[in-house]
Parts: C-alpha cells; structure tokens; sequence
C-alpha cells in the first residue's frame, strides 16, 4: 500500500502537484486521470523518487519513503514510465534489469531470475521478443517488454504510466486482464490513463487530477455520477449495461 499525505512535489523549483493525499490500497486498481500537464507523471514519479518531494509524506507499506534507500523503495515500487530510453540490449536483458533490487553487485542471475523473466514476457505474451534487440521492436513490442520488466521486480505495489500506448486493441484489453490478475493477487495497482472509458471500466477507484490538485477520488460509478469528469475534461460520457458489466461511451 502506498499513502499520500499532504503530497506537494515538483522539480525545476516549481511545485506542479500541491497538497494531494490518497491511497493506493493492495487488491485494488487505482486509475490516474488528469488532463496533460495536470502532474499524474510528476506525482508517480514522486513515489519513487524521481522527483524532489517539497512537503507532505509518502508511506510506503508503513515505512515513510525518506527512511528508504532507493534499493529498499525499488524493492517495495515498481514503476513503468512513460518516456524511457530505448536500450541496446536483448529483451531478455531488458526484463532482467528489473531483478536488480534484488541482487547484490556483481550481479549474477540465477536460475529463480530466469524463472521470473519467463513469468512475466508470458504475462505480456511476449515469450517471442526474447532474443530481439529493443531498437528493433515496435512500439507497442517495446511497450509489452518495459511490463514485463516492471513485472519483473516482483513488488507489492507496481505504477503503470500509460501502459496502453501503443498497444493493439487485443494487447490493451489483455492489460486490462494483467491489472486486474495483479490486484486479485494482492498488489496495490495504479495505471495512469488517457482513455476515459478505459478507466472507469477497469477501475476500483479513480484519481481526478487538474492543475496539480486531486479533484476527486472515488469508485468509477461515483466518479462518474458526479458530473467531475464533464468539468474537468469538457466531455461527455454515457453508459450501457451489458451482459459483460457497465461499458462507457464517449457521447
């Protein structure tokens, strides 16, 4: 479980998301919506890190993140970010490179490490992208190797940011199916998204975010009934039973 207290983070000097808490429970599915450039990437970056926190608390599993090394946050947060460098390596090596926190320098990988990489390139279906070099993927077989990398780092809590970019309609809806396999199995999910039908689909709670501060935060039906995201987003967005759940459509 990661919890937000009072989170007010930025870089550059500037504050971009003030005075937020929430909490990021384990079997659950937090979604991370906001119009761009309202913080979603600065506050997950945040949570790991990456960006300077100027107040508030971050606890992760109960431990206040300025008590953590970065090897003993890394161990507790996996994260998957949005822009990432494209390396000159094997997928293999790639989805390695999340089993770091775990080893000790040198690192050598033993058989469990090979084990969890073949657990996670199948989670994402990617057993085929194995031996590929990383530039030569497209964006989306790139997308499903930093998943399975993420995957890799075996945490209680994994942040996902825009994971669907780039991905087939058959891959996204198989994320969809990962998210929720995560959460039933006990870990503290948030996917920052784009689409807002997605999110109130796969959603156990959603995170309005707009102009750095948490507009809402709520179940997707309540979310939804609240009229947030028609004031934040300038949209509207209706919704049909059907035999497989509430789907939502843009109106």
């Amino acid at each position: 479980m990661v919890e937000l207290i009072e989170l007010t983070a930025g870089y550059d000097g500037k504050e971009i998301v003030r005075n937020v808490s929430a909490t990021f429970k384990n079997f659950e599915i937090s979604v991370l919506v906001g119009p761009n450039g309202s913080g979603k990437s600065t506050l997950t970056e945040s949570i790991i890190g990456l960006n300077r926190k100027h107040s508030g608390k971050i606890l992760i599993d109960g431990a206040d993140s300025d008590t953590l090394s970065l090897r003993e946050r890394a161990l507790k947060v996996a994260y998957m970010a949005q822009f990432r460098p494209v390396s000159n390596i094997s997928v293999e090596r790639l989805v390695l490179h999340g089993r770091f926190p775990h080893l000790s320098y040198p690192r050598k990988y033993g058989r469990e490490d090979y084990a969890v990489v073949d657990s996670a390139l199948k989670a994402v279906r990617g057993e085929e992208l194995r031996e590929k070099n990383v530039q030569y993927l497209s964006g989306g077989e790139r997308q499903r190797a930093y998943i399975a990398m993420a995957l890799a780092q075996e945490t209680p809590n994994i942040f996902m940011d825009e994971p669907t970019n780039f991905l087939d309609v058959c891959y996204q809806a198989e994320l969809k199916k990962l998210a929720r396999k995560l959460a039933d199995g006990g870990k503290a999910v948030c996917v920052v998204m784009h689409d807002l039908c997605a999110a109130l689909e796969i959603a156990d709670k959603l995170l309005v975010l707009d102009g750095g501060e948490l507009r809402s935060c709520a179940s997707a039906e309540e979310t939804f009934s609240s009229g947030v995201l028609e004031e934040v987003f300038h949209v509207r967005i209706g919704k049909v039973e059907t035999e497989n759940g509430t789907r939502y459509y843009y109106d």
